[in-house]
């Protein structure tokens, strides 16, 4: 892996996007390369949580590497952005274990895409976030026209699709953005006391929720019916027996 790295610590596995000089920015090699990365790790029985973040303190990931796609065509952008959705962004977002993103900086473009595709996000102080794609004469493309509406609201989104603006770590947090914001030093350890608290439950309840709560944004489902479904779902798991169990014997549960 030449632009990604990975640290595992108990049940927890950290991401770090590693191209400083670009400011992190998503090229197809680093799609790819998380694609990988994110498969490899959801079939992991020893993670639980996956932390995503930027190499530094300047950047998340700043954006897309246009360089790339600069001379495209109509259909070679239409490939490009639905590939990409499918390799990552979609991936990500219904992915069985939890993904938290670690925004240390500019989320920008593709960048801010990429975060809001994980499950819930904790940035710096320091962080900026928008979709500046208009300003280049064309739209968000990785997901950015879907994802900002469900998590602001649809007027707020309008604004900062069309004025191309950003919004600093504050502004994201009162919008429902982001989760928390802390400082640069606080960011990691935050996001890692969150995925302990997240390891100690169960996962295949956990990846269940994942689901039904995801079924409430496609309008191809019922979200309620896909909540029946999991719920019932998880009576037949080794974990209902444990969580159950444990509880009416009046000690902690062991999740394996």
């Amino acid at each position: 892996m030449n632009n990604i790295l990975i640290d595992k610590t108990e049940k927890i596995a950290t991401i770090t996007i590693n191209r400083p000089r670009k400011l992190n920015a998503l090229n197809k090699a680093t799609i790819q390369e998380l694609h990988n990365a994110f498969t490899t790790l959801e079939t992991d029985e020893n993670i639980r949580v996956i932390i995503l973040t930027g190499c530094g303190d300047k950047a998340f990931v700043a954006g897309a590497d246009i360089s790339e796609f600069v001379d495209f065509d109509v259909s070679q952008a239409t490939v490009l952005s639905k590939r990409g959705q499918e390799l990552l962004f979609d991936f990500i977002e219904n992915l069985k274990t939890p993904v938290i993103a670690a925004i240390n900086g500019f989320a920008l473009g593709g960048g801010l895409e990429l975060a809001m595709s994980c499950h819930f996000r904790v940035a710096s102080n320091n962080a900026k976030m928008g979709l500046p794609e208009v300003s280049l004469g064309v739209i968000p493309g990785y997901g950015g026209t879907q994802r900002l509406p469900q998590l602001v609201g649809k007027g707020k989104a309008m604004e900062l699709i069309m004025s191309a603006s950003m919004l600093n770590a504050e502004e994201a947090k009162n919008y429902g953005l982001v989760n928390y914001v802390v400082s640069q030093e606080e960011l990691l350890p935050l996001c890692k006391k969150l995925a302990i608290k997240i390891s100690k439950n169960s996962s295949t309840a956990i990846s269940a929720a994942i689901n039904a709560i995801n079924a409430n944004f496609d309008s191809s489902k019922n979200g309620y019916a896909i909540e029946i479904e999991q719920f019932g779902k998880c009576f037949e798991s080794k974990d209902f027996t444990e969580g159950t169990t444990a509880f009416l014997e009046k000690r902690k549960p062991n999740f394996k």
